[in-house]
């Protein structure tokens, strides 16, 4: 089974390309730029490659525009590949910010303020590019930005929530490169990690108009008891509101999902099948606590081993989505790896089961590791190795008791950034 799941893993890493996703959406042909239903003439071509996905989508795009692509930047994460020899690749931090993320918001910035009518600015986004665009407004400093980032991804909230609170801190973020772009025509590419593809939540949606308000950003910290950095707090109580739906210079941007999570799990699905197993999409929008989700799938393990419902082994059930941790110990891990721990937890000593949960782009948490690969062993030999599971819970510590057990998927950076993949396979 534990090959069976590297291939089903494959399939779906391989659905996630974003290289190919670049090349589906954008067209050249007669002297006219064609994507999302547009056909533009611009008199210049500038690239902003921004993402963990961004050194691959900025290749794609340099293929096909060729001699028309005047210049531009990747940014990207410590690891990843780099784009083409022709645009300046630029690296930085992920999931927190740094000091180089601020000068690489700052490298964005200019191009973008320099743009003027009858240009284009292609904007490539993908998962990841709100880290590494650290671009905090007027009057907050990096380390309150990196003190307010820290405690949002520790909080349980969701991507949406997060987002939420960036737009209204950030100068790119929540429509402000489309915003300085302006009057340049915008068309952006967006490969989405956020379930349900929504633009504004995208890397926090730099081309995109901003639903959320200055009180929506309060009321996520307020709900999760965060007591932000006084810069961040002031911003929030005086503005200024980032742009919305209605504004006119939104007439003059193009936003286009061209990738998301749902493509991975369905070609994840249908691998598992080819290798005969009667495979469940359970569901490409999962989201909330990893333990929560992790009691759900040992509950359907249970039941298809005992009963052959929902479905007689042998099965799989698939689900894409982005799971969530609420850090109440001093551990290290993530959601795949903490939804792989907690599964091993439930369904210890029972045989005929083995999965794997994993973040598409190489990377769960702060941690090397992608996820976990476990089976009814795995929490037997973390306790032979010196961990008890269950106390590694406790903490937050999935990525150490994995490691005991020898339950690490380890994939390196992948070069995509989609929804967190899951499979379970059930087999006698």
């Amino acid at each position: 089974m534990e090959a069976d799941l590297r291939e089903i893993l494959r399939a779906g890493l391989a659905a996630a390309d974003p290289a190919r996703a670049v090349r589906r959406h954008l067209r050249v042909g007669d002297g006219e730029v064609l994507a999302g239903g547009e056909r533009l003439r611009p008199r210049r071509i500038y690239v902003v490659a921004a993402g963990k996905a961004a050194g691959a989508m900025a290749r794609a795009a340099e293929q096909i525009l060729g001699d028309r692509l005047s210049g531009g930047l990747v940014v990207t994460k410590d690891g990843h590949r780099p784009g083409p020899k022709t645009l300046k690749t630029l690296y930085a931090s992920h999931p927190e910010p740094d000091g180089r993320g601020l000068q690489a918001a700052r490298s964005v910035a200019g191009l973008a303020s320099s743009l003027g009518e009858g240009d284009l600015l292609l904007a490539l986004v993908s998962g990841g590019a709100s880290a590494l665009l650290a671009d905090p407004a007027e009057g907050i400093g990096l380390e309150e930005l990196k003190r307010l980032t820290g405690d949002l991804l520790r909080s349980g909230a969701d991507i949406g929530e997060i987002n939420a609170v960036r737009k209204h801190v950030s100068t790119l973020k929540g429509g402000g490169l489309a915003r300085l772009a302006s009057p340049a025509r915008v068309l952006a590419l967006l490969l989405s990690d956020v379930v349900g593809d929504d633009i504004s939540s995208i890397a926090s949606g730099p081309t995109a108009p901003d639903p959320t308000t200055l009180e929506d950003a309060r009321e996520v910290l307020r709900r999760y008891g965060i007591d932000p950095p006084e810069g961040v707090a002031r911003r929030l109580r005086e503005g200024p509101e980032t742009p919305k739906p209605e504004d006119p210079l939104f007439r003059r941007v193009t936003n286009v999902v061209c990738g998301g999570g749902r493509a991975s799990v369905e070609a994840a699905t249908r691998r598992a099948r080819e290798l005969g197993y009667g495979a469940l999409l359970l569901s490409t929008t999962l989201t909330g606590e990893a333990r929560g989700a992790a009691a759900v799938h040992a509950a359907m393990v249970r039941e298809a081993l005992a009963s052959g419902n929902p479905s007689p082994p042998p099965c799989a059930l698939l689900s894409g989505g982005e799971l969530t941790v609420s850090v109440r110990g001093a551990g290290t891990g993530g959601p795949n790896q903490e939804f792989c721990l907690a599964l091993a937890v439930e369904l210890e000593g029972v045989a005929g089961w083995a999965a794997f949960s994993a973040d598409t782009d190489g990377q769960d948490g702060p941690t090397g590791a992608a996820g976990g690969l476990v089976d009814g062993e795995t929490a037997r030999r973390a306790r032979e190795a010196g961990i008890d599971p269950r106390e590694a819970l406790d903490r937050n510590d999935a990525h150490a008791a994995l490691a005991a057990a020898g339950a690490l998927l380890e994939t390196g950076p992948t070069g995509t950034n989609v929804n967190d993949l899951r499979a379970v396979l059930v087999r006698p």
